[in-house]
């Protein structure tokens, strides 16, 4: 038989671990959480400039000299097909 002692020193050594493991759990699970929402800013950050970066590109070469309205005089439909080609390439 043990002593009331020993089993007090028990029970206490198994209920401060208990503790401790929910109180280390829940600071890592809140450093995961931190880092994951970072990170999925960050990534959406890097989605955005992404776009902004192909907009712009694509902004910058639909700004040719092609004119479409077939009403100008100075329309050109082989320079019209030409870059429609070019933008579906």
């Amino acid at each position: 038989m043990t002593s009331a002692t020993v089993n007090v020193f028990r029970y206490t050594a198994l209920l401060s671990g208990v503790v401790y493991g929910i109180v280390h759990k829940r600071t890592l699970q809140a450093e995961y959480d931190a880092k994951k929402s970072h990170h999925k800013e960050h990534r959406r950050e890097q989605l955005i400039e992404e776009a902004k970066r192909a907009w712009a590109a694509k902004q910058a070469s639909s700004k040719s000299d092609v004119i479409t309205d077939p009403e100008d005089p100075k329309f050109d439909l082989e320079k019209l097909i030409a870059k429609w080609e070019r933008e579906t390439q």
